[in-house]
């Protein structure tokens, strides 16, 4: 609402600092931490002189940070003490440590473009969607079975990058950029000229960095048919729920009967490839 002459200074109860008193002055300047205050009006205020309460207008007046005593003070006397008690219409400014940090602290960056969380953080809201897919691929291949497989990987390049940070890799271990539940995929295409023989291609998972156990797995066989090249792809997915990026995370193994078949690898096609969509919040 609209004042007429000053706003109200609601609520904001506050001692003022100790005022050394002047032989023979009367009027003196309120300060609350060496920053001076100005009351609402004498009637707001308690001052005590000499052990004495002061009646407002009667025995001093304020006008902005000064108060004025209706006689001159003298060496000797005391002013005990200057209560500010503000207005009572409302709460206007809280008084010092009224506030709990629950209630109005919070962490992060304040902008247009974040918002506060139920836990006090400020966040970016999420575009909707998926907010991090990641895939990579065989560049080259190899005979004969792998666990990891840990060379020639590369992240698609080809029409698609990432959505978010994207995995890293190192020595074939994959690590997750963000907690959350997680869809993996593997597939691998093979070819072989031999003997008819199973390849196996595995998902294995650790949640403490070290221990590793296979949570998905596709098999393939190859049908020898006259002595001809023959090809076989096959692939196996998982929903993983990554709960620390430091100790979840994944590898690929190829496991085959016939060393002589080739798992294939392409640089600018997805053969044998891996898909990282991350679903949701763990």
């Amino acid at each position: 609402m609209a004042y007429i002459g000053r706003e109200p200074q609601i609520g904001n109860f506050q001692v003022c600092d100790a005022i050394s008193t002047v032989n023979n002055q009367a009027a003196y300047t309120m300060q609350v931490g060496g920053v001076n205050v100005s009351p609402e009006s004498a009637n707001h205020m308690l001052v005590s002189l000499n052990g004495i309460l002061q009646a407002p207008t009667t025995s001093f007046t304020v006008s902005g940070s000064t108060i004025t005593f209706v006689a001159n003070l003298v060496t000797g006397d005391v002013i005990d003490f200057i209560q500010i008690l503000g207005s009572v219409l409302d709460l206007g400014v809280p008084s010092d440590s009224t506030v709990s940090i629950a209630k109005l602290t919070a962490t992060g960056t304040k902008n247009s473009t974040t918002f506060l969380r139920g836990d006090n953080t400020f966040d970016t809201p999420p575009l909707g969607g998926i907010t991090g897919a990641d895939q990579w691929r065989l560049t080259s291949g190899f005979t004969g079975g792998v666990n990891p497989i840990a060379s020639n990987l590369e992240r698609n390049d080809t029409y698609f990058s990432k959505i978010g940070t994207g995995l890293s890799q190192s020595s074939g271990i994959f690590t997750f950029p963000d907690t959350g539940i997680w869809q993996i995929t593997f597939n691998y295409n093979a070819r072989n000229n031999g003997d008819d023989r199973v390849v196996t291609g595995y998902i294995a998972a650790t949640t403490d960095n070290s221990s590793y156990a296979n949570i998905a797995y596709g098999d393939g066989f190859i049908q020898q048919t006259g002595g001809s090249t023959t090809y076989i792809s096959s692939g196996s997915s998982a929903i993983f729920d990554v709960t620390n990026t430091t100790t979840h995370k994944v590898r690929f193994q190829i496991a085959m009967v016939n060393s002589s078949t080739l798992i294939i690898g392409d640089s600018a096609t997805n053969t044998t490839y891996f898909t990282f969509i991350r679903l949701g919040d763990t």
